[in-house]
């Protein structure tokens, strides 16, 4: 009850301006639809899906319209049959008009088109995966600067607890040093313990102020420094994840691993593609056209003309310099992705079980702390008890004092590790979603 009532105040010390109260679920929820990274990504999918259509694949015809005026003026010369005299005429002027629709379309080239729309379908699914990285890794940074955020809390209630019992203990020196009991110097150190420890709570603001403000840029509020009002006042760790069960789950669904699967079919369509060009061609055309001449002078004064043509080509490649090295490339280019599937799911199960490892020693630590702490704590009390009597000395406390802030730094320092352990296995595993539910 103390923590959260310290932590509340905190967010209200030196502003006035409503304090918003976020889980980490909504602090989520506000960046998945405020950040910047975020909408640049989805804009991206949009692209992706909107080329996925047969007409960018080529399947489709293309029909153009054209027309064209043309004004000409003539001078003739000419010799005269009788005479032999060069008679100049001038003045000539001529008009042409044409107008036209022509229309193009490839029929068939080797399943080029067909692999091209497959292509195309194939860099939407990858965009979509795109987008799924770039949602898992703003989860998984939101958790991280969350629980943070939540540990720099924690440490400032600490700091305020150490700083309380500093302002106890000066209160006791200074009673003792009133009657006589204890020394000017006993009072001296108390009063310098607790002005040390006062300053460590201030420096520890600033913490808490700048974690804050990086979760503010991470859910692209436009107040950097609008306050938080973080619920949780605890780190809470799960010690349920298994090995096994996460394995699984990174070589069925971590986004990096299907991306790399996408990649490898990517480089066999480009290989069809290749082989596309053994096979023959069939284009169709057509063109419907209107033709007009205007004469100014001679015995044929206009003619015009109105006609529709049409053809069917087919072709076929009798020799290509490039074809047999590109294909060999592009078979190498096949492995080569699959070589690097293989090693990405080797990296995949080395990071998982590695942090798998520092998880699992993490939660230990944990249990080791925090009965630690149960211990340094006592202590304290006992020291405190024989304080006040008289029976031990300013520094013998502080130290013992000491030892108590140091075990629950170390309990802190062990739960937040633990659970970046946590959010890192989900992260490689597929499951990071787990924060959103």
């Amino acid at each position: 009850m103390k923590r959260t009532v310290i932590l509340s105040l905190l967010g209200l010390a030196t502003t006035w301006v409503p304090v918003s109260a976020q889980s980490l679920k909504e602090c989520i929820e506000t960046a998945l639809e405020n950040n910047y990274e975020m909408r640049l990504v989805r804009n991206e999918e949009e692209i992706a899906h909107n080329n996925a259509t047969w007409a960018n694949a080529g399947a489709l015809p293309t029909v153009d319209a054209t027309a064209t005026y043309r004004p000409s003026v003539t001078t003739f010369e000419r010799t005269t049959p009788r005479s032999g005299a060069a008679v100049t005429e001038h003045g000539g002027f001529d008009n042409a008009l044409s107008a036209g629709v022509a229309l193009n379309w490839t029929l068939f080239d080797g399943f080029k088109i067909q692999t091209t729309h497959r292509q195309l379908l194939l860099l939407e699914k990858q965009s979509e995966i795109s987008t799924r990285m770039a949602v898992e890794d703003l989860v998984a940074d939101i958790a991280s600067e969350y629980y943070n955020c939540v540990q720099q809390q924690i440490r400032l209630s600490n700091y305020l607890s150490t700083m309380e019992l500093s302002r106890e203990q000066l209160r006791i020196a200074q009673l003792n040093y009133d009657i006589g009991r204890f020394s000017g110097l006993d009072y001296q150190l108390a009063r310098s313990d607790f002005h040390n420890d006062s300053s460590a709570f201030v420096r520890q603001t600033e913490a808490v102020a700048k974690s804050q403000i990086r979760l503010n840029q991470l859910m692209a509020n436009a107040d950097l420094n609008h306050p938080l009002l973080i619920p949780d006042t605890d780190i809470v760790v799960r010690t349920d994840l298994l090995l096994p069960t996460l394995l699984e789950h990174t070589l069925q669904s971590n986004s990096s691993l299907l991306y790399a699967q996408q990649n490898s079919q990517m480089a066999e369509l480009d290989y069809k593609k290749i082989l596309s060009r053994y096979y023959p061609y069939l284009k169709l055309s057509g063109q419907y056209g209107y033709d007009a001449n205007f004469y100014g002078r001679g015995a044929t004064r206009d003619r015009s003309s109105l006609a529709f043509s049409g053809g069917i080509t087919v072709g076929f490649n009798l020799f290509d310099a490039n074809r047999k090295r590109e294909r060999k490339n592009a078979q190498l280019t096949i492995r080569n992705q699959e070589i690097l599937l293989q090693q990405l799911r080797l990296d995949l199960q080395a990071e998982l079980t590695t942090c798998y490892q520092a998880y699992r020693t993490n939660i230990e630590l944990l249990s080791l702390q925090r009965e630690n702490l149960k211990i340094a704590q006592r202590n304290y009390d006992s020291a405190l008890q024989r304080y006040k009597l008289g029976d031990l000395s300013g520094l013998d406390l502080r130290q013992v004092q000491q030892n108590l802030q140091t075990a629950e730094e170390q309990v802190l320092q062990a739960e937040y590790e633990a659970k970046i352990s946590e959010i890192t296995l989900l992260l490689i595993s597929g499951d990071i979603a787990h924060y959103l539910s």
